[in-house]
């Protein structure tokens, strides 16, 4: 839900991590603007609000920059909690089940997050990416297990509705097209991860999703070709 109000998001359109902060505030209900950032020429307003990385996103509340997409995701839960104006809840209340949230989000960014960019951005040759890829793969098939136990036979990580580990798998699901492509199979396969996939489809299903997960391949290797030379 873009525009309007004292929120505004600096991120890229392909950006795993941008997507995964624009999600959750769709989840929210809240307006907010959002400002696409050109890689090669950062804003003044990136480098000024993140002058430690100077990377996206940035949420800007009032006029205050926080940074890092999971402490961005846990901050606007906090921020707008569950129950105000139906707001859903991102995070469980149960002191366990957020922190087992929490581990798993890390798990995505640190296996899955890796293995992507190996695939798309670091590999030199095709043995290189095969492994990248094998690496992924190996991430999900974990994922699977993981999604049997949080989802308790709900259809998402977070039970009825999308929660933190949604959010943060989801993300990655734009680039996870570009790999089908480039590899001729699906990377969350589901002969494999039959969990992960069906739950694939139900998150790219939810209004709160469509039009910020990417969907256009042809676009995305063009702006990956972009991302090579830079």
């Amino acid at each position: 839900m873009a525009g309007g109000g004292d929120l505004k998001v600096l991120g890229v359109w392909t950006s795993p991590f941008a997507i995964r902060v624009r999600v959750v505030l769709n989840l929210k209900g809240l307006p907010y603007e959002y400002a696409e950032e050109d890689l090669g020429n950062k804003s003044a307003l990136l480098v000024g609000s993140n002058p430690v990385h100077k990377k996206v996103p940035v949420l800007i509340h009032g006029g205050r920059a926080v940074n890092e997409s999971q402490i961005i995701v846990q901050y606007i839960d906090e921020v707008w909690p569950a129950g105000a104006g139906g707001r859903p809840a991102v995070l469980p209340s149960d002191p366990y089940e957020r922190a087992m949230a929490r581990f798993w989000a890390a798990f995505v960014d640190d296996k899955v997050g890796s293995a992507w960019t190996g695939m798309l951005f670091k590999c030199k040759n095709e043995e290189e990416r095969a492994e990248a890829v094998a690496r992924a793969e190996a991430a999900l098939e974990t994922l699977e297990g993981a999604f049997k136990e949080c989802s308790k036979g709900k259809p998402f990580f977070g039970g009825d509705g999308i929660g933190l580990v949604d959010v943060v798998l989801g993300g990655y699901l734009g680039w996870f097209l570009v790999v089908n492509r480039i590899i001729g199979r699906r990377l969350i396969d589901p002969a494999r991860t039959p969990l992960l996939a069906g739950w694939e489809d139900r998150f790219r299903a939810t209004e709160a999703v469509k039009g910020v997960v990417p969907d256009d391949v042809d676009k995305m290797l063009v702006f990956l070709q972009k991302l090579r030379a830079m």
